[in-house]
């Protein structure tokens, strides 16, 4: 069995790990996606719950309602530093994978190049022995043809 055939078990070996690292990059992906959704959901709600408030004060407005207002736009507040934590975080695990695929893709790409250039040298070797081949038979014949 020729080398390069015996280095295409690698490669499989190879795009599978690379596959499996595209498929993590993915999914680390879509919670980056889906954490950045959470953060806009909640500002925008944040934004039309002020808007709200801002509609309200056409009257006299109790101090406890202004005040549970303004407890309720910290919480607020807080929820949505936690959630664009969350996302930070998620940002850096797709970061990683990204990274990881990255290195699957290089590994599987070098062994590519690798085995094309043992199918190069393999080819040579093929015909350097017809060259080599078919320059014994002209000899013969020559020698044939002389005597």
């Amino acid at each position: 069995m020729l080398r390069s055939q015996r280095l295409a078990v690698v490669l499989s070996l190879e795009e599978r790990k690379e596959q499996e690292a595209l498929e993590r990059m993915g999914e680390a992906r879509t919670a980056v996606e889906q954490q950045r959704a959470q953060v806009d959901n909640l500002n925008r709600y944040q934004q039309e719950y002020r808007d709200q408030i801002r509609g309200s004060h056409q009257g006299v407005v109790p101090v406890s309602r202004l005040q549970a207002w303004q407890a309720f736009i910290a919480q607020l507040d807080q929820v949505i530093l936690q959630q664009q934590k969350q996302l930070e975080q998620a940002e850096k695990v797709f970061e990683a994978r990204r990274s990881e695929w990255q290195q699957a893709w290089e590994r599987k790409r070098g062994m590519e190049k690798y085995i094309e250039t043992c199918r190069q040298q393999e080819q040579r070797v093929r015909d350097l022995k017809e060259q080599k081949l078919a320059d014994e038979a002209a000899g013969r014949a020559f020698a044939r043809r002389q005597r």
